[in-house]
């Protein structure tokens, strides 16, 4: 088993700054692939960023240029630096991880997952 925390998110402005990490304990020498989604009122789970064992990344086009995921397999921890954020980047934010090397942007790719952080962006 695997447990997934995620730090506090925040209010923050409009092309503001915010830096979310996720913590993983347990069997995390299992994991293979690590990623964020968020999901906003009334809308289903989206894909954000990932990150391979190999450190390979995959964005979406959305936040593309501005967000950065990164990880620290010593401290099995994985990290979203979000800058230059917008309205649009409101969502509650979710860490994920998965075993294998499936889709890295489905989230029925992923078997844990966090409890999820409120990120706002104030206009």
């Amino acid at each position: 088993q695997v447990q997934l925390v995620e730090s506090e998110g925040g209010l923050v402005q409009a092309g503001g700054s915010l830096r979310l990490s996720c913590a993983a304990s347990g069997r995390t020498f299992d994991l293979r692939t690590m990623g964020w989604f968020r999901q906003a009122p009334g809308n289903e789970r989206k894909f954000v960023a990932a990150i391979r064992w190999n450190t390979i990344t995959y964005y979406a086009d959305s936040v593309k240029g501005r967000f950065t995921i990164s990880r620290d397999n010593a401290e099995s921890t994985v990290y979203l630096q979000m800058n230059s954020l917008k309205p649009e980047d409101t969502a509650v934010y979710y860490c994920a991880a998965a075993i294998g090397l499936n889709d890295y942007n489905t989230p029925r790719s992923y078997d844990y997952w966090g409890q999820g952080t409120q990120v706002t962006v104030s206009s």
